[in-house]
């Protein structure tokens, strides 16, 4: 006889920002942009940008401490860590033993680090879902942190990818659900490596020959990222859009019947196109774009958390979280709040 597999929930959410707050009127003293610009053409107004000394683990265990005191849970309840990035603090090892390090000394717990940008944390997200429901494990803590501004073209004609992108982290506990009907009901996920030079940072890449010469440090324009920003637009709306009317589709439910959208923040525009098309009013979401610019693996973490301390979460209600980003990647999950 099959064993009926369990159901996987978000029990608690947390998050950490830097508390330096850079707004596009800074950015008119760096590059050739201005407020009324950005505005216009992302919807972002301040982002956070880290200031010397800080890391990236080091954000993702805040925002960590934050999601297991919102579940009710210490560091050695954790089974498993995963840590989506496309910003880790080294080239190798990745930042999920880091924070095992910093959480959970002296447990060996494993630590997975996923790498698939604006999508990473939905793709978490799902390999934590497979483990708790086959058991494997019963309480996984996943982080999504980046720190984009070390890595980002501050001249003067930096400006098409400068002003979009800030520092922070975010995270969520996951574990089984005894609740009929409650949890991650659907996660799907989706690429297309065909588009990958459409958003990409192409170096530094271990490809170079030689990757690095020693005792110089050659900075080119490929380790900026770079972006055709109209091809990815006019993807992301498609994608979007494609991949929540599939994930309703796949449990029998309508778009109309979601309560409430967690969506990535790249763009206002973006997800309002995105809205429209799929007849979701403007009061099913939250955007966090304005103050935070695009956090990529953060962003959704950080969205639950502010949906969830603004009230805007309650137990019972269809949430949808999807993304859009680099690869192409994209995803989205459905869960029945609880």
């Amino acid at each position: 006889m099959l064993q009926t597999l369990r159901r996987s929930r978000i029990s608690g959410v947390g998050k950490f920002l830097p508390p330096r707050i850079v707004k596009n009127q800074d950015l008119e003293k760096l590059m050739n942009t201005s407020d009324e610009w950005i505005k216009q053409r992302t919807g972002i107004e301040e982002r956070r940008w880290i200031e010397p000394g800080m890391t990236n683990a080091a954000m993702g265990h805040e925002a960590a401490v934050q999601a297991l005191k919102d579940a009710q849970k210490t560091p050695e309840d954790i089974d498993a860590i995963i840590y989506a990035t496309l910003s880790p603090d080294h080239f190798f090892p990745g930042c999920g033993v880091m924070i095992q390090k910093s959480l959970c000394p002296g447990k060996t717990v494993p630590a997975l680090d996923i790498k698939n940008q604006c999508s990473g944390f939905l793709y978490a997200l799902s390999v934590a879902d497979a483990w708790i429901k086959s058991g494997i494990y019963n309480c996984v803590l996943i982080v999504g942190g980046e720190i984009h501004s070390t890595g980002l073209d501050q001249s003067p004609e930096g400006r098409d990818i400068g002003v979009l992108f800030g520092d922070g982290a975010g995270a969520v506990i996951v574990e089984p659900t005894d609740k009929t009907g409650d949890g991650i009901l659907v996660t799907k996920l989706h690429s297309e490596g065909e588009h990958l030079e459409k958003l990409w940072c192409h170096g530094p890449s271990s490809s170079d020959f030689p990757r690095l010469i020693k005792g110089s440090q050659v900075i080119g324009e490929s380790y900026f990222p770079s972006m055709d920003g109209r091809f990815v637009f006019k993807n992301a709306v498609t994608r979007m859009c494609e991949v929540m009317v599939e994930s309703c589709q796949s449990i029998g439910v309508k778009v109309k019947d979601i309560d409430f959208v967690v969506a990535h923040q790249a763009n206002l525009r973006i997800n309002s196109m995105v809205l429209e098309q799929l007849e979701v009013p403007a009061h099913k979401t939250l955007n966090t774009l304005q103050k935070y610019g695009n956090t990529t693996a953060a962003t959704l973490p950080i969205g639950l958390q502010e949906a969830k301390e603004g009230g805007l979460l309650k137990p019972g209600q269809l949430v949808a979280m999807v993304a859009f980003g680099s690869g192409f990647t994209w995803g989205a999950t459905l869960i029945r709040w609880s």
